[in-house]
Protein backbone atom coordinates (compact mmCIF):
# COMPACT_ATOMS: atom_id res chain seq x y z
CA UNK A 1 0.00 0.00 0.00
CA UNK A 2 2.62 2.47 0.90
CA UNK A 3 4.33 1.51 -2.87
CA UNK A 4 1.23 2.20 -4.61
CA UNK A 5 0.67 5.61 -2.43
CA UNK A 6 4.33 6.82 -3.58
CA UNK A 7 3.96 5.87 -6.92
CA UNK A 8 0.66 7.97 -6.87
CA UNK A 9 2.72 10.45 -5.20
CA UNK A 10 4.88 10.95 -7.28
CA UNK A 11 3.07 10.05 -11.13
CA UNK A 12 0.43 13.11 -10.01
CA UNK A 13 4.07 15.32 -9.42
CA UNK A 14 5.05 13.79 -13.11
CA UNK A 15 1.54 14.73 -14.63
CA UNK A 16 1.87 18.13 -13.55
CA UNK A 17 4.54 18.87 -14.85
CA UNK A 18 3.63 17.38 -18.04
CA UNK A 19 0.83 19.45 -17.99
CA UNK A 20 2.66 22.74 -17.68
CA UNK A 21 5.01 21.52 -20.72
CA UNK A 22 2.57 20.06 -22.66
CA UNK A 23 3.85 16.70 -22.75
CA UNK A 24 2.70 13.38 -23.82
CA UNK A 25 -0.20 11.75 -21.78
CA UNK A 26 1.91 8.15 -21.06
CA UNK A 27 4.78 9.73 -19.16
CA UNK A 28 3.25 10.01 -15.77
CA UNK A 29 1.81 6.34 -15.92
CA UNK A 30 6.03 5.33 -16.39
CA UNK A 31 6.73 7.26 -13.56
CA UNK A 32 3.90 5.70 -11.19
CA UNK A 33 4.56 2.10 -12.74
CA UNK A 34 8.41 2.40 -12.17
CA UNK A 35 7.62 2.55 -8.43
CA UNK A 36 4.89 0.51 -8.41
CA UNK A 37 4.47 -2.37 -10.70
CA UNK A 38 1.43 -3.46 -9.82
CA UNK A 39 -0.35 -0.39 -9.67
CA UNK A 40 -2.84 -1.31 -11.84
CA UNK A 41 -3.93 -4.23 -10.42
CA UNK A 42 -3.83 -2.45 -7.31
CA UNK A 43 -5.95 0.47 -8.71
CA UNK A 44 -8.40 -1.40 -10.88
CA UNK A 45 -9.09 -4.95 -9.51
CA UNK A 46 -12.56 -5.28 -7.10
CA UNK A 47 -14.93 -2.82 -9.09
CA UNK A 48 -18.21 -4.00 -8.52
CA UNK A 49 -19.31 -3.39 -12.25
CA UNK A 50 -16.25 -4.95 -13.87
CA UNK A 51 -13.41 -3.88 -16.00
CA UNK A 52 -14.29 -3.84 -19.60
CA UNK A 53 -11.82 -3.56 -22.21
CA UNK A 54 -12.10 -2.05 -25.77
CA UNK A 55 -9.80 -3.11 -28.46
CA UNK A 56 -9.28 -3.63 -32.54
CA UNK A 57 -7.95 -2.03 -35.11
CA UNK A 58 -10.19 0.96 -36.14
CA UNK A 59 -12.81 3.05 -33.77
CA UNK A 60 -11.55 1.96 -30.47
CA UNK A 61 -11.72 5.90 -29.03
CA UNK A 62 -15.10 6.57 -30.47
CA UNK A 63 -16.73 3.30 -29.58
CA UNK A 64 -14.89 3.79 -25.86
CA UNK A 65 -16.30 7.30 -25.53
CA UNK A 66 -19.82 5.69 -26.93
CA UNK A 67 -19.74 3.37 -24.28
CA UNK A 68 -18.80 5.32 -21.36
CA UNK A 69 -21.98 7.26 -22.25
CA UNK A 70 -24.35 4.43 -22.41
CA UNK A 71 -23.20 3.25 -18.89
CA UNK A 72 -23.63 7.15 -17.15
CA UNK A 73 -26.53 7.56 -19.21
CA UNK A 74 -27.96 4.23 -16.82
CA UNK A 75 -26.56 5.44 -13.98
CA UNK A 76 -23.08 4.34 -13.79
CA UNK A 77 -19.91 6.07 -12.37
CA UNK A 78 -17.63 4.96 -14.93
CA UNK A 79 -13.61 5.40 -15.09
CA UNK A 80 -12.64 5.39 -18.50
CA UNK A 81 -8.76 6.80 -20.34
CA UNK A 82 -10.66 9.64 -22.47
CA UNK A 83 -7.35 10.67 -23.62
CA UNK A 84 -6.99 8.15 -26.57
CA UNK A 85 -3.84 7.17 -24.93
CA UNK A 86 -4.13 3.63 -25.59
CA UNK A 87 -1.32 1.85 -23.60
CA UNK A 88 -1.01 0.18 -20.50
CA UNK A 89 1.06 3.58 -19.18
CA UNK A 90 -1.65 5.78 -20.98
CA UNK A 91 -4.23 4.45 -18.95
CA UNK A 92 -2.38 4.47 -15.25
CA UNK A 93 -1.68 8.78 -16.26
CA UNK A 94 -6.01 8.74 -16.35
CA UNK A 95 -5.68 6.89 -13.23
CA UNK A 96 -3.69 9.93 -11.52
CA UNK A 97 -6.56 12.32 -12.13
CA UNK A 98 -9.16 10.21 -10.64
CA UNK A 99 -8.04 8.40 -7.64
CA UNK A 100 -6.49 9.82 -3.91
CA UNK A 101 -3.40 8.56 -2.66
CA UNK A 102 -4.95 5.35 -1.48
CA UNK A 103 -5.27 4.29 -5.65
CA UNK A 104 -9.36 3.45 -5.77
CA UNK A 105 -10.99 5.60 -8.42
CA UNK A 106 -14.31 6.86 -7.39
CA UNK A 107 -16.23 4.49 -10.24
CA UNK A 108 -17.92 0.58 -10.02
CA UNK A 109 -16.90 0.04 -13.32
CA UNK A 110 -14.04 1.12 -16.21
CA UNK A 111 -14.32 0.98 -19.83
CA UNK A 112 -10.72 1.54 -21.32
CA UNK A 113 -9.58 1.88 -24.71
CA UNK A 114 -6.24 -0.83 -25.24
CA UNK A 115 -4.31 -1.10 -28.41
CA UNK A 116 -4.27 -5.37 -29.42
CA UNK A 117 -1.30 -5.60 -27.35
CA UNK A 118 -1.61 -3.44 -25.04
CA UNK A 119 -4.93 -4.99 -23.99
CA UNK A 120 -2.42 -8.56 -23.38
CA UNK A 121 -0.34 -6.66 -21.22
CA UNK A 122 -2.86 -4.79 -19.62
CA UNK A 123 -4.61 -8.60 -18.73
CA UNK A 124 -1.09 -9.77 -17.20
CA UNK A 125 -1.73 -6.98 -14.27
CA UNK A 126 -5.42 -7.58 -13.82
CA UNK A 127 -8.14 -9.30 -15.52
CA UNK A 128 -10.95 -7.85 -18.04
CA UNK A 129 -14.30 -9.29 -16.92
CA UNK A 130 -15.35 -7.90 -20.62
CA UNK A 131 -13.80 -7.36 -23.85
CA UNK A 132 -15.05 -5.80 -27.08
CA UNK A 133 -13.52 -6.60 -30.39
CA UNK A 134 -13.79 -4.06 -32.93
CA UNK A 135 -11.88 -5.59 -36.35
CA UNK A 136 -8.46 -6.25 -37.81
CA UNK A 137 -7.02 -4.44 -40.27
CA UNK A 138 -3.75 -3.22 -42.01
CA UNK A 139 -2.05 -0.96 -39.30
CA UNK A 140 1.31 -0.43 -38.51
CA UNK A 141 2.68 -3.45 -39.77
CA UNK A 142 6.03 -2.65 -38.66
CA UNK A 143 4.50 -2.59 -34.67
CA UNK A 144 2.21 -5.40 -34.63
CA UNK A 145 3.24 -7.55 -37.64
CA UNK A 146 0.87 -8.86 -39.94
CA UNK A 147 -2.89 -9.21 -39.75
CA UNK A 148 -2.98 -12.74 -38.42
CA UNK A 149 -1.07 -11.79 -35.74
CA UNK A 150 -3.14 -8.93 -34.86
CA UNK A 151 -5.97 -11.20 -34.89
CA UNK A 152 -4.45 -13.73 -32.54
CA UNK A 153 -4.09 -10.95 -30.34
CA UNK A 154 -7.74 -10.05 -30.00
CA UNK A 155 -8.17 -13.79 -29.87
CA UNK A 156 -6.29 -14.29 -26.91
CA UNK A 157 -7.17 -11.04 -25.04
CA UNK A 158 -10.80 -12.97 -25.39
CA UNK A 159 -9.44 -15.88 -24.43
CA UNK A 160 -8.55 -14.19 -21.10
CA UNK A 161 -11.44 -12.51 -20.17
CA UNK A 162 -13.53 -13.51 -17.41
CA UNK A 163 -17.49 -12.73 -17.70
CA UNK A 164 -18.45 -11.82 -21.22
CA UNK A 165 -17.23 -10.67 -25.06
CA UNK A 166 -18.93 -9.22 -27.49
CA UNK A 167 -17.25 -10.15 -31.17
CA UNK A 168 -17.68 -8.09 -34.58
CA UNK A 169 -19.63 -10.96 -36.67
CA UNK A 170 -19.25 -9.16 -39.36
CA UNK A 171 -15.37 -9.47 -39.75
CA UNK A 172 -13.60 -13.00 -39.57
CA UNK A 173 -10.65 -12.44 -38.05
CA UNK A 174 -12.44 -11.43 -34.74
CA UNK A 175 -14.99 -13.48 -35.45
CA UNK A 176 -13.65 -16.47 -34.95
CA UNK A 177 -12.35 -15.62 -31.36
CA UNK A 178 -15.44 -17.19 -30.04
CA UNK A 179 -13.29 -20.36 -30.47
CA UNK A 180 -10.88 -19.57 -27.54
CA UNK A 181 -13.49 -17.98 -25.20
CA UNK A 182 -13.40 -20.03 -21.66
CA UNK A 183 -16.61 -22.00 -20.87
CA UNK A 184 -19.11 -20.11 -19.18
CA UNK A 185 -18.42 -16.53 -20.62
CA UNK A 186 -21.21 -15.32 -22.73
CA UNK A 187 -20.49 -14.34 -26.18
CA UNK A 188 -22.63 -11.51 -28.02
CA UNK A 189 -22.52 -10.45 -31.38
CA UNK A 190 -22.98 -6.85 -33.21
CA UNK A 191 -22.63 -6.25 -36.81
CA UNK A 192 -24.78 -4.99 -39.96
CA UNK A 193 -28.58 -6.07 -40.93
CA UNK A 194 -28.26 -7.96 -44.18
CA UNK A 195 -30.02 -4.76 -45.71
CA UNK A 196 -26.79 -3.12 -46.16
CA UNK A 197 -24.20 -5.85 -45.90
CA UNK A 198 -22.76 -4.47 -49.11
CA UNK A 199 -21.81 -1.93 -47.92
CA UNK A 200 -19.37 -4.14 -45.63
CA UNK A 201 -16.09 -3.46 -48.15
CA UNK A 202 -16.09 0.00 -47.13
CA UNK A 203 -14.81 -0.82 -43.86
CA UNK A 204 -12.45 -4.15 -44.50
CA UNK A 205 -10.46 -4.35 -46.54
CA UNK A 206 -11.18 -6.79 -48.79
CA UNK A 207 -8.37 -7.92 -50.51
CA UNK A 208 -7.19 -9.79 -46.97
CA UNK A 209 -10.09 -11.99 -47.10
CA UNK A 210 -10.60 -13.13 -50.75
CA UNK A 211 -9.55 -16.76 -49.65
CA UNK A 212 -11.70 -16.99 -46.67
CA UNK A 213 -14.12 -19.45 -46.47
CA UNK A 214 -15.76 -17.47 -43.29
CA UNK A 215 -19.68 -17.45 -43.59
CA UNK A 216 -21.28 -14.60 -42.03
CA UNK A 217 -24.45 -16.51 -39.09
CA UNK A 218 -27.79 -15.54 -39.36
CA UNK A 219 -28.01 -13.17 -36.67
CA UNK A 220 -29.34 -14.74 -33.31
CA UNK A 221 -31.58 -13.03 -31.07
CA UNK A 222 -28.67 -11.93 -28.64
CA UNK A 223 -27.16 -10.06 -31.61
CA UNK A 224 -27.28 -6.48 -32.23
CA UNK A 225 -27.58 -4.89 -35.88
CA UNK A 226 -26.99 -2.07 -37.28
CA UNK A 227 -29.79 -1.03 -39.71
CA UNK A 228 -29.12 2.77 -41.07
CA UNK A 229 -31.77 5.03 -42.46
CA UNK A 230 -29.65 7.76 -43.92
CA UNK A 231 -26.15 9.26 -43.99
CA UNK A 232 -26.51 10.59 -40.60
CA UNK A 233 -30.11 8.17 -39.06
CA UNK A 234 -29.92 4.64 -38.12
CA UNK A 235 -31.55 2.25 -36.24
CA UNK A 236 -30.30 -0.33 -33.73
CA UNK A 237 -31.88 -3.92 -34.11
CA UNK A 238 -31.72 -6.24 -30.56
CA UNK A 239 -31.92 -9.63 -32.25
CA UNK A 240 -32.46 -10.74 -35.64
CA UNK A 241 -35.12 -8.29 -37.50
CA UNK A 242 -35.38 -6.58 -33.91
CA UNK A 243 -37.00 -9.23 -32.21
CA UNK A 244 -35.75 -8.22 -29.15
CA UNK A 245 -36.90 -4.37 -29.92
CA UNK A 246 -35.02 -1.54 -31.37
CA UNK A 247 -33.05 1.42 -30.32
CA UNK A 248 -33.41 4.66 -31.94
CA UNK A 249 -34.26 6.43 -34.39
CA UNK A 250 -30.55 8.11 -33.46
CA UNK A 251 -28.67 11.11 -35.59
CA UNK A 252 -24.96 10.87 -34.38
CA UNK A 253 -22.86 14.03 -33.64
CA UNK A 254 -19.95 12.13 -36.18
CA UNK A 255 -20.93 11.45 -39.90
CA UNK A 256 -20.70 8.28 -41.48
CA UNK A 257 -21.51 4.15 -41.58
CA UNK A 258 -18.23 3.97 -39.33
CA UNK A 259 -19.10 6.00 -36.65
CA UNK A 260 -22.67 4.07 -36.50
CA UNK A 261 -20.81 0.70 -36.47
CA UNK A 262 -19.22 1.85 -33.33
CA UNK A 263 -22.56 3.01 -31.73
CA UNK A 264 -24.01 -0.33 -32.40
CA UNK A 265 -20.66 -2.04 -30.53
CA UNK A 266 -21.10 0.36 -27.40
CA UNK A 267 -25.01 -0.89 -27.50
CA UNK A 268 -24.30 -4.57 -27.33
CA UNK A 269 -21.68 -4.19 -24.98
CA UNK A 270 -23.87 -2.27 -22.92
CA UNK A 271 -26.50 -4.23 -23.16
CA UNK A 272 -24.55 -7.58 -21.96
CA UNK A 273 -23.53 -5.61 -19.10
CA UNK A 274 -26.58 -4.03 -18.20
CA UNK A 275 -28.64 -6.83 -18.54
CA UNK A 276 -32.18 -6.36 -17.91
CA UNK A 277 -31.86 -2.48 -16.92
CA UNK A 278 -30.74 -2.03 -20.35
CA UNK A 279 -33.29 0.64 -21.48
CA UNK A 280 -33.51 1.53 -25.66
CA UNK A 281 -35.08 5.07 -25.17
CA UNK A 282 -31.66 6.29 -22.06
CA UNK A 283 -29.01 4.37 -25.37
CA UNK A 284 -30.40 6.42 -27.66
CA UNK A 285 -30.65 9.48 -26.14
CA UNK A 286 -26.75 9.03 -24.78
CA UNK A 287 -25.80 8.27 -28.30
CA UNK A 288 -27.22 11.58 -29.44
CA UNK A 289 -25.59 12.77 -27.25
CA UNK A 290 -22.18 12.27 -27.56
CA UNK A 291 -19.24 14.73 -29.45
CA UNK A 292 -16.81 13.55 -31.35
CA UNK A 293 -13.28 12.57 -29.99
CA UNK A 294 -10.20 14.92 -29.93
CA UNK A 295 -9.07 14.83 -34.07
CA UNK A 296 -11.71 12.19 -34.86
CA UNK A 297 -13.80 14.23 -37.31
CA UNK A 298 -13.44 16.87 -34.31
CA UNK A 299 -15.35 20.19 -35.79
CA UNK A 300 -13.76 23.35 -34.60
CA UNK A 301 -14.76 26.76 -34.68
CA UNK A 302 -11.60 28.48 -36.90
CA UNK A 303 -12.45 32.08 -37.11
CA UNK A 304 -16.54 31.83 -37.86
CA UNK A 305 -16.05 28.69 -40.34
CA UNK A 306 -16.08 25.36 -39.68
CA UNK A 307 -12.74 23.24 -39.64
CA UNK A 308 -12.33 19.15 -39.48
CA UNK A 309 -9.73 17.39 -38.35
CA UNK A 310 -10.20 13.69 -39.46
CA UNK A 311 -7.42 10.52 -38.22
CA UNK A 312 -6.20 8.85 -41.01
CA UNK A 313 -3.85 5.63 -40.23
CA UNK A 314 -4.35 2.36 -42.46
CA UNK A 315 -6.09 1.85 -46.20
CA UNK A 316 -9.94 1.08 -44.95
CA UNK A 317 -9.75 4.31 -42.45
CA UNK A 318 -8.53 6.27 -45.04
CA UNK A 319 -11.17 4.90 -47.50
CA UNK A 320 -14.07 5.23 -44.96
CA UNK A 321 -13.50 9.00 -44.31
CA UNK A 322 -12.37 9.81 -47.81
CA UNK A 323 -16.34 8.05 -48.48
CA UNK A 324 -17.50 10.23 -45.31
CA UNK A 325 -16.22 13.33 -45.65
CA UNK A 326 -14.86 13.67 -49.35
CA UNK A 327 -18.35 13.47 -50.63
CA UNK A 328 -18.79 17.05 -49.74
CA UNK A 329 -15.69 18.86 -51.25
CA UNK A 330 -14.36 21.27 -49.27
CA UNK A 331 -10.85 22.83 -49.32
CA UNK A 332 -8.65 20.36 -48.35
CA UNK A 333 -4.76 19.80 -46.11
CA UNK A 334 -3.32 16.18 -46.41
CA UNK A 335 -0.42 16.11 -43.25
CA UNK A 336 1.38 12.68 -42.90
CA UNK A 337 3.87 11.62 -40.61
CA UNK A 338 6.05 8.74 -40.42
CA UNK A 339 6.94 8.57 -36.64
CA UNK A 340 6.82 5.56 -34.17
CA UNK A 341 3.31 6.27 -33.03
CA UNK A 342 1.78 6.96 -36.88
CA UNK A 343 3.95 3.47 -38.19
CA UNK A 344 7.37 3.65 -40.48
CA UNK A 345 5.61 2.39 -43.14
CA UNK A 346 3.53 4.88 -45.50
CA UNK A 347 3.36 2.93 -48.31
CA UNK A 348 -0.17 1.76 -47.07
CA UNK A 349 -1.45 5.46 -49.19
CA UNK A 350 -1.04 3.32 -51.94
CA UNK A 351 -3.70 1.06 -50.94
CA UNK A 352 -6.05 4.17 -50.85
CA UNK A 353 -7.76 5.61 -53.64
CA UNK A 354 -7.66 9.42 -53.98
CA UNK A 355 -9.86 9.68 -56.89
CA UNK A 356 -13.01 11.33 -54.82
CA UNK A 357 -10.53 14.48 -54.12
CA UNK A 358 -9.83 15.39 -58.27
CA UNK A 359 -13.01 17.78 -58.62
CA UNK A 360 -11.16 20.25 -55.77
CA UNK A 361 -8.06 19.25 -55.05
CA UNK A 362 -5.28 19.19 -52.76
CA UNK A 363 -4.69 22.77 -51.32
CA UNK A 364 -1.76 21.59 -48.92
CA UNK A 365 0.04 18.28 -48.30
CA UNK A 366 2.20 18.55 -44.82
CA UNK A 367 3.92 16.31 -42.32
CA UNK A 368 7.41 14.63 -42.88
CA UNK A 369 5.87 12.48 -45.70
CA UNK A 370 4.51 15.84 -47.74
CA UNK A 371 6.38 14.86 -50.69
CA UNK A 372 5.23 11.56 -50.86
CA UNK A 373 1.65 12.38 -50.47
CA UNK A 374 1.94 14.65 -53.12
CA UNK A 375 3.05 12.37 -55.23
CA UNK A 376 0.80 9.66 -53.67
CA UNK A 377 -2.08 12.27 -55.37
CA UNK A 378 0.00 12.93 -58.74
CA UNK A 379 -0.92 9.26 -59.48
CA UNK A 380 -4.25 9.60 -58.76
CA UNK A 381 -4.53 12.60 -61.20
CA UNK A 382 -5.40 14.85 -58.00
CA UNK A 383 -4.21 18.33 -58.19
CA UNK A 384 -1.87 19.89 -55.58
CA UNK A 385 -1.48 23.20 -54.84
CA UNK A 386 1.32 23.61 -52.90
CA UNK A 387 4.13 21.21 -49.99
CA UNK A 388 4.93 22.65 -46.46
CA UNK A 389 6.27 19.77 -44.66
CA UNK A 390 5.99 21.67 -41.53
CA UNK A 391 3.05 21.62 -40.11
CA UNK A 392 2.92 25.36 -38.14
CA UNK A 393 3.82 26.61 -41.43
CA UNK A 394 1.13 24.73 -43.40
CA UNK A 395 -1.77 25.25 -41.16
CA UNK A 396 -1.28 29.00 -41.33
CA UNK A 397 -1.15 29.40 -45.10
CA UNK A 398 -4.04 26.86 -45.06
CA UNK A 399 -5.95 29.00 -42.99
CA UNK A 400 -5.13 31.96 -44.29
CA UNK A 401 -6.25 31.73 -47.66
CA UNK A 402 -9.48 30.00 -47.50
CA UNK A 403 -11.50 33.58 -46.98
CA UNK A 404 -13.99 32.22 -44.54
CA UNK A 405 -14.58 28.75 -46.39
CA UNK A 406 -15.40 25.12 -44.25
CA UNK A 407 -12.18 23.72 -44.86
CA UNK A 408 -10.94 19.71 -43.76
CA UNK A 409 -7.68 18.32 -42.58
CA UNK A 410 -6.80 14.71 -42.69
CA UNK A 411 -4.10 13.41 -40.72
CA UNK A 412 -1.91 10.82 -39.32
CA UNK A 413 -1.87 10.64 -35.11
CA UNK A 414 1.05 12.50 -34.60
CA UNK A 415 0.18 15.41 -37.23
CA UNK A 416 -2.89 15.52 -35.55
CA UNK A 417 -1.93 16.21 -32.13
CA UNK A 418 0.81 18.62 -32.98
CA UNK A 419 -2.12 20.84 -35.04
CA UNK A 420 -4.97 20.21 -32.62
CA UNK A 421 -2.23 21.34 -30.11
CA UNK A 422 -1.32 24.36 -32.35
CA UNK A 423 -5.56 25.04 -32.80
CA UNK A 424 -6.07 24.27 -29.04
CA UNK A 425 -3.44 27.64 -28.18
CA UNK A 426 -4.86 29.91 -31.39
CA UNK A 427 -8.84 29.20 -30.35
CA UNK A 428 -9.12 28.34 -26.60
CA UNK A 429 -10.02 24.59 -27.57
CA UNK A 430 -10.28 22.28 -24.36
CA UNK A 431 -6.60 20.42 -24.18
CA UNK A 432 -5.54 16.47 -25.25
CA UNK A 433 -8.00 14.76 -22.66
CA UNK A 434 -9.91 17.40 -21.10
CA UNK A 435 -12.91 17.42 -23.47
CA UNK A 436 -13.87 13.63 -22.13
CA UNK A 437 -13.11 13.71 -18.47
CA UNK A 438 -16.92 14.95 -17.52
Amino acid sequence: MLRTSAAIAAGKLARAVARRRGGGSAMPGLVAERIDPKILGHALGGLPGGIVVVSGTNGKTTTTRMLVALLRAHGHSVFTNPTGSNFTRGVISALLGEVGLRGRPVADMAVLELDEAHALKFADAVTPTHALLLNVARDQLDRFAEIDHTAKLLAQLASRTSTGVVINRDDSFVARSADGVKTGVRVDYFGVDASIAHRLPELMEQDTRLDDDYVVPPAGAGDVLLKPRDERAFVILLGADGVGGSVGPVELKQRGLAAMINATAATAMARQLLGGSFDPVRAASALASVTAPFGRGEVIDADGAPLELVLVKNPAGFTVALSTYGSTPVRTMIAINDNYADGRDVSWLYDVSFESLRTIGVALTSGVRAYDMALRLQYDEVAVDAVEPDLAAALDRFLAARDGQPARIFCTYTAMMTLRRILAERYDLPAFGEEATS
